[in-house]
This record gives C-alpha cells, sequence and structure tokens, in this order.
C-alpha cells in the first residue's frame, strides 16, 4: 500500500463533514459520533442495532450487517466513512470497494513487528491469508486490513483505549481496584511505564485529522505513566514478572496492564503529537471511567470475539488475587 504520510492536507473548508460510522454505538463509536454532534458535523451510522439500538435517535441509521454487505446505503457517498470495527480482510475490502468516501480505519499498535513503533516500522502478516480468528491472529488480521486501503486514506493505530463506556475491564479494573480497598496486587516492576489514550481525546483527535484531510498513519497513544503512579491510591504490595509467570497469570488480560519486560516497548507518538495530539492528565481518565464504572447498572456488556469486547470475568478475580497474595508472602 502507497499511502501519503501525514502533514499532506487535502482542503475540505471549514463546513461540517458528512460522516458514515460503521457501527457508532459501543466505546470508541459512541465516543467519535457524540463528538462530532458536538462540532456539527452530518452522522449516519450503519449498524445491525444490537448494540444499543436506541442511541442517537435524532441521527439517521441504517441497519444492515457487514457480512451481507452495504447495499442498504444505496450507492451514496460521504466525506468520510469511518471504521471502528474493521476485523477481517473480507470486509474491509468489501467497504472499501463500496467507494462511499475517504477512509479512516482504526487499526492497533499491536501490527508492529518486533520491538519497532514508528509509523513506518514493519509490521505484522499473517501466516496463512485465510485466517479469521481475530482472537489469535489480531496484529496481522488489522496489518492485512490496513493493506487494503487506498492512499488517500488515514490509519489511526491506538494503544489501549481507556475512559467512560469501556466494557472491556482491560483499564476498568484498576480504578475499580483500588476504589475497593484492601491489600492490591501490584504487578511486575512499579516503573515500568504503560501508554493508553482517553477515547474522548482520541475521537477528537481523530475528527481534528478528517477536518484537515490528513491522510497517513499515526499512533495514538499518551507518552506513558509508571504502574507506580497509577496505582498509588492503594495498599500495593508489587509481586515480581517471574512469580505472576511461574504462576500462569496471562499478562494484560487476567492482569491488565500488566506486560512483562519481554513484551515491552514504547510506542513512538511524535508524528501524532505533531499533528495536534495532546492527552489528558491521566487522573481525569481514571475518575471519569471509576464515575462510569461504579454509576453503570448491570454488568459490563460483551460481543462475539469479532467485535474485540472482552466478557470482564477474564480479569483478575478477588479470590485468585487473595491467593496469589498468600503464596507471595509465604514464598521461601
Amino acid at each position: 500500500m502507497h499511502r501519503r504520510r501525514p502533514g499532506h492536507r487535502l482542503d475540505l473548508g471549514t463546513r461540517g463533514l458528512r460522516v458514515l460510522v460503521l457501527g457508532g454505538t459501543v466505546f470508541l463509536g459512541r465516543h467519535l459520533v457524540e463528538a462530532a454532534l458536538a462540532g456539527g458535523h452530518e452522522v449516519t451510522l450503519f449498524n445491525r442495532g444490537r448494540s444499543d439500538p436506541g442511541a442517537f435517535p435524532d441521527v439517521e441509521q441504517v441497519r444492515g450487517d457487514r457480512e451481507a454487505g452495504l447495499g442498504a446505503l444505496g450507492g451514496r457517498s460521504w466525506d468520510w466513512v469511518v471504521d471502528t470495527s474493521g476485523y477481517l480482510p473480507r470486509l474491509v475490502r468489501q467497504s472499501v470497494a463500496a467507494g462511499l468516501g475517504r477512509y479512516c480505519f482504526f487499526s492497533s499498535v499491536s501490527v508492529y513487528e518486533g520491538q519497532g513503533t514508528l509509523e513506518d516500522s514493519p509490521r505484522r502478516s499473517l501466516a496463512d491469508p485465510a485466517i479469521e480468528d481475530v482472537d489469535q491472529e489480531y496484529p496481522g488480521l488489522k496489518a492485512a486490513c490496513e493493506d487494503l486501503l487506498p492512499a488517500d486514506s488515514l490509519v489511526i493505530r491506538p494503544g489501549l483505549i481507556v475512559g467512560p463506556d469501556d466494557p472491556t475491564e482491560r483499564f476498568t479494573y484498576w480504578p475499580l481496584r483500588i476504589h475497593r480497598g484492601g491489600e492490591v496486587l501490584g504487578p511486575g516492576d512499579p516503573e515500568r511505564e504503560c501508554q493508553f489514550i482517553d477515547v474522548r481525546d482520541l475521537a477528537a483527535f481523530s475528527l481534528s485529522l478528517m477536518q484537515e484531510g490528513t491522510a497517513g498513519s499515526l499512533n495514538a497513544v499518551n507518552e506513558g505513566v509508571p504502574m507506580g503512579e497509577l496505582l498509588a491510591g492503594g495498599e500495593v504490595t508489587w509481586v515480581a514478572d517471574d512469580f505472576l509467570l511461574e504462576h500462569d497469570v496471562t499478562p494484560y488480560t487476567e492482569m491488565p496492564l500488566w506486560i512483562p519486560p519481554e513484551w515491552g516497548r514504547r510506542v513512538d507518538t511524535r508524528r501524532a503529537r505533531a499533528s495536534g495530539l495532546s492527552p489528558r492528565p491521566w487522573r481525569e481518565s481514571w475518575q471519569a471511567t471509576l464515575q462510569w464504572a461504579l454509576g453503570r447498572s448491570g454488568p459490563p456488556p460483551t460481543q462475539d470475539s469479532g467485535g474485540r469486547l472482552r466478557p470482564p470475568a477474564e480479569s483478575l478475580s478477588a479470590e485468585r488475587e487473595a491467593e496469589l497474595l498468600r503464596l507471595w508472602h509465604a514464598r521461601a
């Protein structure tokens, strides 16, 4: 794929954008729609109407399933097609081929091969191009989707997306855990940094790039926060990486935000910052996430593997945490 580097602008003037969002009612999609409406843009949603069919009653919504094609959109066109739910290359190819507008694709920093994290670093590939196992081949599938995009597309590669409405528990676990109190299992080295991006900042940044007509690939994460700083409000016992691995604790899912040193890499953010990304202080994201999580009713929603939303049962249970802490204190 030959794509213009960021910095190339196509003049769209100052008028509001006409934006088609594939999805638009869960987490990132929801915040993108809210930010677009607040900015005076015209929004159309294309989705199955399953996640939250009552969301955005004043916004045009076209019901359809990407698996069945985009015929329900009737060959119309928009300034931008925003794809927050593209995981399978065949479906992204179909969406691109429909020619509905310039493409803004949300990929992931996990596409990078090895330790590279510059936007032009080598990316993952699929051993079998026909594979569609999102759980096992997510990085390679995202990279393969990128390769199908036209040269004037905008590719945004977030890291962990956090904030209100996050149903995955990957970040939400920690504000809730510190709020619950008691002895907290802190994973690994307290000086090790984690990087993430507030969903509200990601939505605003993405829309500003679309308004400017930006083309190219950009990483979208903050500069990083030491885990010790992130968990400073709790009674934390720091447990060694080797101990957690020895006891089969799964990094990042069962133990949210924990990345063993051999997995770690720092994502380069210079290109995005030069293009206007300015993440809010992490404490604002923490507090907003906690307030939302404490106020929500019922269990967090889940989706199938293609939706990439993880059930909260995957994160460390209170019983499992207590047992690990007992074993850690009892070690020779």
